[in-house]
């Protein structure tokens, strides 16, 4: 079972990539559209990491390219990480000063427009997306170096 897991494992955690990055397209375009919050500067910049994400995923699924599609997802997935990080931090008032301005769109990076059990914000949703995507793309790799040693 286990190895049957690791031999699947790209072709699983290509499936895996492309549900997390749609459900976090259609998330923020929820949340946008429907709700009406208008996303800040860090929220776009989160949108522009993972959007791409999306359609790279559906492509590589049509075209069952599972061996070299991690490798295009890991980069994506640690700046997205990092960028969903700071502004997570930055909503929960660790880091008091933005390193933006945060004046294109006219909305505050630090206010959290939802706060689910007072963490939960939509960056922080975003900080677990690019998490275990990093994650997943990360033991991807690893796992394809050691079946090639």
């Amino acid at each position: 079972m286990i190895k049957k897991i690791v031999n699947n494992y790209n072709e699983l955690a290509t499936y895996f990539v492309w549900g997390v990055s749609w459900v976090s397209v259609f998330g923020s375009l929820y949340f946008s559209e429907i709700k009406g919050f208008v996303p800040c500067d860090l929220c776009w910049w989160q949108r522009l990491l993972i959007y791409p994400l999306a359609i790279i995923s559906t492509v590589a699924i049509i075209r069952k390219d599972y061996k070299n599609f991690m490798y295009y997802v890991l980069p994506f997935g640690v700046l997205g990480f990092i960028v969903s990080l700071y502004h997570s931090l930055l909503q929960w008032g660790v880091i008091e000063k933005n390193i933006l301005d945060c004046t294109a769109t006219g909305v505050s990076c630090s206010k959290p427009e939802i706060e689910i059990f007072g963490f939960i914000t939509i960056p922080f949703l975003s900080f677990l997306a690019f998490t275990a995507l990093t994650i997943v793309s990360g033991i991807s790799i690893y796992i394809q170096h050691k079946k090639v040693n």
